[in-house]
Formats: C-alpha cells, sequence, structure tokens
C-alpha cells in the first residue's frame, strides 16, 4: 500500500499493544526469559526487552546491556513465528469405537488471532516461505492455513545485524519489504526514542488510525533509512556468491560432508530452530480401553533415523548424508519443490548449533573444493 509514514513514540507502541489485546488477539513478541530474548504472549508493551541485546557467534549466545533503550536491536533469538503458525505438536483428529462402528472426528481447534509484534524481515520471508509450501499446494496444512490467515504481522526492520547474520546473501536484506500490516524502525537519538511506522495492508492501516501517531517528518524518515540501509554492509556472515543450486548438485561426493560429520552430533537443532523447516510425522495414541485413538502430528527432522527408514532400515544411516540431505535441501532442491531458496539468513542455525557448525563456512569449503577438483 502506498500511505504516509507515522512516527509512534514509545507511549503509542503501548497504545498499540493495549489495542491489539482490546481486539482480542493473543499477541505474541519478543521478552527476556531464561537467559534468551525469547517470543512469548504479552500484555503490555512493557514486557518487551528494552535495553536489551544479544552477542553471536557459532554455538554461542550472550544476553548483553545495551547502552540505550532500544527494543528490537538483537538478532533473532531460539524461536521462530513458526512455533505459533506451525506447532510443534498439533491433534488432528479422534476416533471411538461405538455399538454403531468406528467413528472419526476432525479436531477442530481454537484458532487465535494473533497480532505478531517485532517480526524480522528475515522471518517475514520465513514465513512467506512456509506459506507456499504449506498452503500453496493441492494438500493444504488446514491448521497451518487457519491461524496463518487470521495473523497480523507487525515487522521490526533489523539496524544492528548479528554476527551470524547473512540474509543479504540469500537474496534478502534488513528491510521490511512485504508480507506486513505494519512496519517499524527504530531510532533512539537525541531527539528521543521513537519507530518509524510503515502501513503495508488495510488492516495496518485500520489499526495504525486507533493509536496515537503523527506524520513522519524528514530526520526520522533519514535517519530510519540510513540505519537500515547500513545494516545491509555490516552482516557479520554471507554465502559465497555463486549458483548454490549448481554448487550443492555438483558436490554431492565432497570430502568435506565426511569432515563436517566428525563434528555433527546429528541431534537436529539446526532443524528445530530454522524458520523454514516444516517437516512432521504422525503418531496414534490411545486410551487404556482401546475405544477410543487420537492422530497428532508433530515435528519432525531429517537428522533422525526414523526420519527415512524404510522396511529395510533407514535410506540415510549415515551423519555425512543425514547432514547432506539437509544442506543440499535447503540451498538447492528446494527450489525445484518451491520455486524458492529454503534459507533466510537469520543465523540460528549457527549459534544454536552445540558444535558450532557454521552453514556458511560449509558451503564456502564445498566451493573451495569444488574449484580445486576442476582447476
Amino acid at each position: 500500500m502506498t500511505a504516509t509514514p507515522a512516527v509512534l513514540d514509545r507511549d503509542g507502541l503501548s497504545t498499540l499493544v493495549t489495542v491489539l489485546v482490546a481486539q482480542g488477539r493473543t499477541v505474541v513478541g519478543p521478552t527476556v526469559r531464561d537467559g534468551a530474548i525469547v517470543l512469548a504472549e504479552m500484555n503490555s508493551a512493557d514486557t518487551l526487552p528494552y535495553g536489551w541485546g544479544v552477542e553471536l557467534d557459532a554455538g554461542r549466545y550472550r544476553l548483553v546491556r545495551r547502552a540505550d533503550s532500544a527494543a528490537f536491536a538483537h538478532s533473532a533469538g531460539p524461536q521462530s513465528w513458526k512455533s505459533y503458525l506451525h506447532p510443534q505438536r498439533e491433534q488432528l483428529w479422534s476416533a471411538d469405537r461405538t455399538p454403531e462402528g468406528l467413528t472419526f472426528t476432525p479436531h477442530e481447534p481454537d484458532v487465535p488471532s494473533y497480532a505478531f509484534l517485532g517480526v524480522r524481515p528475515c522471518d517475514l520471508r520465513a514465513i512467506a516461505i512456509q506459506d507456499r509450501v504449506l498452503t500453496g499446494g493441492r494438500y493444504e496444512d488446514t491448521g497451518y492455513g487457519q491461524r496463518r490467515r487470521r495473523a497480523l504481522l507487525i515487522a521490526a526492520e533489523c539496524t544492528e545485524p548479528g554476527a551470524t547474520c547473512f540474509c543479504v546473501s540469500t537474496g534478502g536484506g534488513p528491510a521490511a519489504d512485504a508480507g506486513y500490516d505494519l512496519a517499524l524502525t527504530e531510532v533512539v537519538d537525541e531527539d528521543g526514542h521513537r519507530f518509524l511506522v510503515r502501513v503495508g495492508s488495510e488492516e495496518g492501516a485500520r489499526l495504525l488510525e486507533q493509536v496515537p501517531h503523527r506524520t513522519a517528518d524528514t530526520v526520522t524518515e533519514t535517519t530510519a533509512r540510513v540505519s537500515v540501509d547500513t545494516a545491509r554492509d555490516r552482516m557479520g556472515r554471507s554465502l559465497p556468491p555463486v549458483d548454490l543450486r549448481a554448487l550443492m548438485g555438483a558436490s554431492l561426493d565432497a570430502e568435506r560432508w565426511n569432515d563436517v560429520a566428525e563434528r555433527c552430533l546429528t541431534c537436529g537443532n539446526c532443524t528445530m530452530v530454522c524458520p523454514t523447516c516444516f517437516c512432521t510425522t504422525t503418531e496414534e495414541v490411545t486410551d487404556l480401553t482401546g475405544d477410543h485413538a487420537e492422530r497428532w502430528q508433530h515435528w519432525d527432522s531429517c537428522f533422525d533415523l526414523d526420519f527415512s527408514h524404510l522396511h529395510g532400515g533407514p535410506v540415510r544411516a549415515s551423519a555425512p548424508s543425514r547432514y547432506r540431505q539437509w544442506l543440499t535441501h535447503k540451498l538447492s532442491t528446494w527450489h525445484d519443490q518451491f520455486d524458492t531458496t529454503g534459507c533466510v539468513g537469520c543465523g540460528r542455525c549457527i549459534a544454536w548449533c552445540p558444535a558450532g557448525i557454521d552453514i556458511t563456512e560449509e558451503v564456502a569449503a564445498l566451493e573451495t573444493e569444488l574449484g580445486t577438483e576442476t582447476d
């Protein structure tokens, strides 16, 4: 949408949350808990992580105090919005044995009307990718679709990328370019603490009308845009500027897979924290009588031995084959299935890998090895 940018102060942001709660929405945003900035339901903007930042590296995440009171000057935490839109465990149906026979009942969940506050641009792109995967084909994940259609997205543009961020090299960037209802850019300077607001939908425009705001001034607009633009040049990492689809396809027999497997624990942390990984499995549970059964869907990982188990055993029994499956699917064959990359460069898989394995380092090593072989 084309609309005049506006400015909210901290009180305006608090009012925004109050209005969303009054509308009956479940507001979810970042907050400090258990030594990390995590996503949680909130009834007040006071729970935002004002004055907190993070230090990141491979296998390392630390909260740090900031010199200012910024609320969104931190990198992505261990959770993504996938936890709410595509939850870890969800009931699909139940079955009951009655005198008339077996009766199946689809599970009808109480679908919240979410308002996500502080969605990073990388996560906006991740949500768009999951939209394509889970609702874009012939068979929609109905639970995801219901939650997604009722969700309102308030983005927070990045002004301070972390050491594990590499969104620019995946075709993204620190600016929110699409998919949001409102986009905030935080500015903290001698003129005060405020948020430049851009409208991205009619619903976002109606929400902004209910919140005290003013028309954006030139200084705030300029400062916000410069902060986002300079963030593009301060990414902590990057993928090699090559055709990743071709590189991964040509590296299936690379020795590097054995090297990374010596370090990889095949724990699946990278798939759990990834905002685009979507794989699930199902299980049936019954009560003690055997007259009631339920089918549940829950997250699965291609690092799990059972993930590719057939009657003769797992298709990918070795650690190198499982890591190769994850990385080549993410960067290469995802294009064949969904016409897009499966990586948004958020860096979560780097920071939350207990072995400190760095996806950008591994891809660069594959490029070097392939180049050496072809010289």
